[in-house]
């Protein structure tokens, strides 16, 4: 009596879906040290082969032995009966071609495997010269948002990872497959294996050394120059796929303070892009020494408050720290314009528009190496205003003193704030919402954020602006004031008159007005806000709502 082998009437297919040189066979090898597993290496090749016509070393011998009708592979052999539960079939994305039957994707589990294309252009031209084609990150983005597309999210594995902590990698995978972990996944015999491709002497000298996951090495390969133009293309691609591998520090994001900001179109340089790609580079001045100025606006009911006074600052601080090919105003507002409009902004929004030094053709402190022209970013965000302008905030004073004009003239808003971060961490540090700044003599400049007021006897007293920025707020706000038929004076104040005084608040962009209602843990007037603070409130409200330079093509419900 002959015994045959019992075949099961169907398999559950796991695809693997990988770029080469990935650690894709060191995973087939790891599943197929499952009692439960069969796997296949690279069932789609000869179909790749035939139809693309590349030429690789065994490719006569290859067409010779196997089935190079794709959907023929698909049907009858990855498809096929088999004798265990599951079926791993490892995939080169590049191998998925058109023509091939939609079951290769609708059935089945996925998974992909990525790896950074550093690691595989170096490893790849040691075989032979690779193709932007070849690599298959372009295949892998697609594979990946056709499986989205279908409701079929696949898992996304990093060969890093992988490598670095392969038991804890592979359990997530078979969680996310839905299958139970092994440990036997975790090791395997040295040498070939019966289910190599023809193509293992070729490729798998590495692997067929190896019994397990192995750390990578401490210190990379140097990167051939010549793959440099095929590098800038795939590791955008690699980035992307990265931002979905679980366990990775690219992969865990933080909560937005307003979730709706996590798609954002941001203006950098000429362009708009999403959040995640408005990026500078590593040579723009901003990165090299903090060498850009910056405004911070508002949009109400489809207007741009203040915009003419915000942008009359950018460019004379601009034009005080000698920036050279600067945008023109108009070329300026159009670039706010887009993006306002680009993201439907027109309300409850708030800009940070920079105009940095521009990128240097080499690192340095010199501005004659700024040969390219100043980079424009306009950073639109919903942002309600930053304080809590009703029941009001708590201010401490930091022991860092504000700037100096003898060293830095705070009329210029510029982007080196480590003088105010200083300040902010102060405030932190006493869970506070901000700090108040003094000048050299210990008197009152500003917060490390915003302008400051006081009310005595119901009087508004504002620090001169000899050391705190000159803000566009504070100078709405002495206007509203002498509107209001109130007594409004700028003088030096001492920081025992903010102690005492009846009211306190803070004005900018950010926050607007904000009622101050402890100083130093001393409550400010009954610790109420109070009713100068409440009109000017109400005013800047007004005013703000009505007026402003409006943004073209936004039609007023």
């Amino acid at each position: 009596m002959v015994e045959s082998k019992m075949v099961t009437e169907e398999v559950e297919v796991i695809h693997l879906w990988s770029s080469p040189r990935s650690l894709s066979t060191s995973l087939m090898y790891s599943f197929a040290q499952r009692d439960d597993t069969e796997v296949l290496d690279e069932p789609l090749y000869a179909n790749y082969l035939q139809v693309t016509g590349e030429q690789r070393p065994y490719r006569e011998e290859l067409l010779s032995k196997l089935e190079s009708d794709g959907n023929k592979v698909i049907q009858e052999i990855i498809f096929a009966p088999g004798e265990k539960t599951y079926r791993f079939c490892k995939h080169i994305a590049s191998q998925r071609l058109p023509g091939l039957t939609s079951d290769l994707m609708k059935r089945g589990k996925h998974c992909i495997l990525i790896r950074n294309p550093l690691d595989v252009l170096t490893s790849y031209d040691k075989v032979s010269p690779p193709s932007f084609g070849v690599l298959g990150y372009c295949s892998l983005v697609s594979i990946y948002n056709e499986l989205c597309d279908q409701g079929k999210t696949p898992p996304v594995i990093d060969s890093d990872l992988l490598r670095e902590d392969p038991e804890a990698t592979l359990r997530g995978l078979c969680g996310d497959l839905g299958i139970p972990f092994q440990t036997a996944m975790l090791k395997w015999e040295p040498g070939p294996k019966p289910f190599d491709g023809m193509w293992a002497p070729y490729w798998y000298k590495n692997t067929h050394k190896s019994t397990g996951f192995e750390l990578p090495k401490k210190y990379p390969s140097p990167f051939p120059s010549s793959l440099y133009n095929l590098l800038e293309q795939s590791l955008p691609l690699y980035n992307l796929l990265r931002c979905y591998v679980k366990g990775s520090s690219n992969g865990v994001q933080p909560e937005l303070p307003v979730s709706t900001n996590e798609k954002l179109l941001v203006w950098v340089g000429d362009q708009i892009m999403p959040r995640e790609s408005a990026k500078v580079s590593v040579f723009d001045s901003i990165v090299q020494g903090g060498d850009g100025v910056w405004e911070g606006l508002r949009i109400y009911n489809g207007k741009i408050f203040k915009l003419e006074e915000h942008l009359d600052r950018l460019f004379d601080s601009a034009k005080a720290l000698a920036f050279s090919n600067v945008p023109t105003r108009e070329q300026v507002k159009e670039a706010i314009f887009k993006t306002l409009i680009r993201n439907e902004m027109f309300n409850d929004a708030h800009i940070r528009l920079t105009l940095t030094r521009g990128k240097k053709v080499t690192s340095g402190m010199s501005p004659s190496f700024n040969q390219y022209g100043c980079t424009l970013i306009v950073l639109a965000e919903w942002k309600p205003p930053v304080y809590d302008n009703e029941k009001g905030i708590v201010l401490v004073t930091a022991t860092t003193r504000r700037n100096s004009p003898n060293n830095l003239d705070s009329k210029i808003h510029h982007n080196n704030l480590l003088n105010n971060i200083l300040a902010k961490i102060e405030g932190n540090n006493a869970h506070a919402d901000d700090a108040i700044m003094l000048d050299k003599d210990g008197y009152v400049s500003e917060t490390n954020a915003t302008n400051i007021f006081l009310v005595k006897n119901g009087r508004v007293a504002t620090p001169y602006s000899d050391y705190c920025l000159p803000g566009v707020t504070r100078a709405t706000v002495v206007d509203l004031a002498v509107n209001e038929n109130l007594v409004m004076v700028e003088r030096r104040i001492s920081l025992s008159e903010f102690h005492t005084a009846d009211e306190v608040f803070t004005t900018g962009t950010m926050g607007e007005l904000s009622p101050v209602l402890k100083v130093d843990g001393r409550t400010v007037g009954d610790g109420m806000v109070g009713p100068v603070t409440r009109r000017l409130q109400n005013a800047y409200t007004k005013l703000s709502s009505e007026s402003g330079v409006p943004i073209p093509g936004y039609i007023h419900n």
